[in-house]
């Protein structure tokens, strides 16, 4: 009878535990959270202006919302202030200038969230960017000015559509991201030495928290 008492027992702990485990899986979990981290951003040409733009660092960071359908499958939006841009040199009037183009963006991507572990988040999906700021600086042996615009150039695109990819990685409540991002829409510029032509590229690295 005490044999079959602690069999009892034993199975009754072991169920208990085993239940416990699968109510605790933070996939099944609504989760908000906070990240910020770094953009590295690039732009590429759409058409053929001559114009090539060497990458720069910039803030990210912002809200996000991990949404579950299931234990492997969920929705993820984020909300981001989003620097990106460029840097590039060239020949202007016989002289060698400098020049640097820094965006601001509300970045709102809706990614699709696999989840084959708790520790592994893989996201994919479309972004939509709204440009709220530009800051160019330009600098030369002739002529150096910085400007600051916050926004009313009709001739740059401010509303942009993209897409972004990644993986997080889950340590309890702390998300380290990392994402890779392009524009699929163009800037709209002119081709212009001054309005370049472009899509943004990027990189971007977060570390971030859930509650």
């Amino acid at each position: 009878m005490n044999h079959t008492k602690l069999i009892y027992l034993i199975t009754l702990i072991l169920f208990s535990n085993s239940t416990k485990a699968q109510e605790m899986d933070s996939r099944e979990k609504l989760k908000l959270g906070l990240k910020a981290g770094a953009n590295y951003s690039k732009t590429y040409n759409s058409k053929t202006d001559e114009f090539r733009g060497d990458p720069k660092f910039g803030f990210a960071g912002g809200v996000f919302l991990s949404v579950p359908i299931g234990k492997y499958l969920g929705i993820q939006p984020e909300v981001l202030y989003s620097n990106k841009g460029f840097s590039g040199e060239g020949i202007l009037f016989g002289s060698r200038y400098e020049f640097t183009r820094t965006t601001s963006y509300i970045d709102v991507p809706i990614q699709i969230a696999l989840k084959p572990s708790e520790f592994i988040t893989i996201l994919a999906g479309p972004q939509y960017s709204y440009l709220i700021n530009q800051k160019d600086v330009f600098s030369s042996s002739l002529v150096s000015y910085t400007q600051e615009e916050a926004f009313k150039n009709d001739n740059i695109r401010k509303n942009i559509f993209g897409f972004v990819a990644g993986v997080d990685f889950n340590i309890n409540h702390l998300v380290v991201g990392t994402r890779i991002g392009w524009d699929i829409t163009e800037n709209h510029g002119n081709g212009s030495s001054g309005t370049p032509r472009y899509r943004n590229m990027w990189l971007q690295a977060t570390l971030g928290y859930a509650f």
